[in-house]
């Protein structure tokens, strides 16, 4: 196996078990066991856990970053398939027993991470926030979303109360912690109760 393929399963192991248990019960034993390996092959790549982390996080980011990216200079997506499209990894993650969003489940430890990892965590909170607010003027600019507050503050309200809502679905076990937060969302912003908002999933 080519070194770049290793380095990519180490930090997908790390990844599973960082949105899963969280960075400070994770540990190079349990990345080596997940990947086959022996822990000596993960200093190779990443000298220190913190390294690690690290990495795990810029990665996450960049990743989402692209995505979300492509889809707002997507002509073909309107600004409310674009909010779907958002909406789909929360979703995904919801679906399962225990996984939440990566940077969602750092936050709850940041005072325990290194400097680097809780920079790296605020680069995709404020991606997020802006990615959202510009996808909120587009819509309020061409009639497909009503706004109660200024794109910025609604932005912020969005992405807290879905990351709040992923983690109380994991805690509960109860979809609709995140459905009901999606239905409330879509309804906030359909101008004067019209149903132009896609229904929920």
């Amino acid at each position: 196996m080519s070194l770049p393929d290793r380095r990519n399963q180490i930090l997908d192991a790390a990844q599973e078990l960082m949105q899963t248990r969280g960075y400070s019960a994770m540990s190079f034993q349990d990345i080596a066991l997940k990947v086959g390996i022996r822990k000596p092959s993960i200093v190779h790549h990443f000298p220190s856990k913190h390294a690690l982390g690290e990495a795990v996080v810029r990665r996450y980011r960049e990743t989402f970053a692209a995505v979300l990216a492509a889809v707002a200079a997507d002509p073909a997506k309107s600004a409310w398939d674009a909010l779907e499209t958002y909406f789909g990894p929360y979703l995904e993650y919801a679906g399962t027993p225990d996984t939440v969003c990566l940077c969602g489940a750092l936050a709850g430890e940041a005072m325990a991470l290194p400097p680097e990892m809780r920079h790296e965590l605020a680069l995709f909170f404020d991606g997020h926030e802006r990615w959202l607010e510009s996808i909120l003027r587009r819509g309020e600019g061409d009639g497909q979303f009503r706004l109660s507050d200024r794109p910025e503050a609604m932005a912020r309200f969005l992405f807290c109360a879905l990351q709040g809502a992923l983690l109380a679905k994991r805690a509960t076990g109860d979809l609709k912690q995140l459905t009901d937060v999606l239905d409330t969302i879509r309804a906030a912003l359909r101008p004067g109760g019209v149903g132009t908002a896609p229904a929920s999933p």
